[in-house]
């Protein structure tokens, strides 16, 4: 069988994982965050969140040192934890990636549309109030089409122009920086709340969507298969992305904060776009619109790719049709998976955000799930392989459950009513509860292969040898290969 070529690099990784999630909403929405929690409650409850988000990187590092398989959670859920763990897994992630790619598809032509009227020209329809229109439409094609060719010979071309996206995002971060310190003044970010701000609440508050800021990580994980360093290697890379990601939101927070009076900001309506515009800079005010437009492709760039890795594993573990498994060999590249997410991205894209919304928002729930679910085979692994190699581990080891907290949090403050993060009642919570379903009964009426030990080597690869022989069937339990 084929395998993926291994063609990425230090670079390419820290790209695909940071702009693969930066994307673009945070650069326009600052000034709604600043109204509600202040600068000092976003910027500290985003860095808080990161921490407990790098508690769940940890986690996927050390697995990632251990097993560089493409799918990432997939593999070690499935390993760690039985058929069943490895398919939620799988299932859930999918859901999370291919709701954000749908969301892409109307989004970036939206986007646009802030600086190009015509945009909102040709209505075509409406869906849950919002109307689709045929630039838009078009311009989302074009983009799921430019991804999709950009991987249909390799990795590796993508990836090189996600590296040069994301310089282009560094440079412009850099060169706002440096203009908020020229002209901004410390007054305009002291005190970062205002008298009705509770400092405590509005950080506390903030933590929640802080982890969904910096979930890339994930990104390096599904892809540690393609790449060309030691594991030990891309263990680290996993970590380094949390922290390559959170240093860049809040620098580039901050100096929104300082060039101009944050309360202003507050104030306006396309956050750190407005903030440069109203300091006398329209040129860096139009450049901070290009980090968000830059962050969009970016992350479309990354999370479909990904998202095709998460077919791939499930795949190769029987758990989807062994078809989509195939890599074709001068290309080493999973085409069928792709055709897959392009299909699966332009069947909901269509919909446009007024729908696609509840598909988005339910993601979080999901990512939280596949979190936890990962942390907790992080754990079991060692119980079930205590033979297995590690490059990197965590340390100390009870961080990652910290990390467990935060994926907790993430599920509760989207299930529980009126938290501000909250599902909307009642279109987003039967949207979960049918993904749940759709992948329950999906999962019963998928027979589990007659070769199950062949599923577990196909799915493993070359580490399914050295798992195996790590193995130790703990009492009263099914291994991995029959689980």
């Amino acid at each position: 069988m084929a395998e993926l070529k291994k063609s990425l690099g230090l670079p390419s990784l820290i790209a695909l994982g940071v702009a693969g999630v930066v994307g673009s909403s945070w650069i326009y929405t600052s000034s709604t965050f600043f109204a509600d929690l202040g600068a000092g409650g976003m910027i500290l409850g985003l860095l808080a969140g990161a921490a407990l988000a790098a508690c769940v990187a940890l986690a996927y590092g050390e697995l990632t040192s251990a097993i560089p398989r493409a799918g990432g959670e997939v593999v070690w859920g499935y390993a760690a934890l039985g058929r069943s763990a490895g398919f939620a897994t799988g299932w859930f992630h999918i859901g999370a990636y291919i709701a954000s790619l749908s969301f892409y598809v109307t989004a970036l032509g939206t986007l646009l549309a802030k600086y190009i009227p015509a945009m909102s020209e040709i209505p075509l329809y409406t869906v849950a109030g919002e109307a689709v229109t045929l630039p838009v439409l078009a311009v989302g094609v074009v983009l799921a089409l430019a991804v999709f060719a950009l991987n249909w010979f390799g990795v590796s071309l993508g990836a090189q122009i996600q590296v040069a996206l994301f310089a282009v995002m560094i440079l412009i971060g850099v060169v706002l920086v440096g203009a908020a310190l020229v002209v901004g003044e410390p007054s305009n970010l002291w005190p970062m709340w205002t008298p009705e701000q509770s400092p405590a609440e509005s950080t506390l508050r903030m933590v929640v969507p802080g982890i969904t800021y910096v979930v890339g990580f994930s990104l390096v994980a599904v892809l540690a298969e393609e790449s060309s360093l030691k594991p030990h290697q891309v263990g680290r890379a996993v970590v380094l992305t949390v922290a390559v990601a959170a240093a860049f939101y809040t620098a580039v927070l901050l100096a929104t904060a300082y060039v101009v009076p944050w309360e202003d900001v507050a104030g306006m309506e396309l956050g750190t776009i407005d903030a440069f515009t109203a300091a006398g800079m329209p040129v860096l005010g139009f450049a901070a619109f290009l980090i968000s437009v830059l962050g969009l492709v970016t992350s479309f760039i990354g999370l479909f790719v990904a998202s095709s890795r998460v077919v791939l594993a499930l795949s190769r573990a029987r758990l989807l049709p062994a078809g989509l498994a195939h890599i074709d060999e001068r290309s080493g590249v999973p085409r069928r998976a792709l055709l897959f997410v392009l299909a699966a991205t332009l069947g909901l894209g269509w919909l446009g955000p007024g729908a696609i919304v509840w598909f988005l928002d339910a993601g979080g729930v999901f990512l939280g799930i596949v979190w936890l679910l990962v942390v907790i085979a992080k754990y079991r692994m060692p119980r079930r392989y205590p033979g297995l190699e590690y490059g990197y581990r965590a340390r100390p080891a009870f961080l990652p459950a910290l990390g467990a907290i935060g994926a907790v949090l993430v599920i509760a403050f989207a299930l529980i009513p009126q938290t501000g993060m909250s599902l909307i009642w009642p279109e987003e919570y039967i949207l979960l509860a049918a993904w749940a379903v759709l992948g329950a009964i999906l999962f019963l009426i998928t027979p589990a292969p007659k070769d199950r030990e062949g599923a577990f080597r196909d799915l493993l690869g070359p580490h399914a040898e050295m798992l195996l022989a790590a193995r130790r069937e703990p009492a009263g339990r099914e291994s991995a290969t029959r689980g």
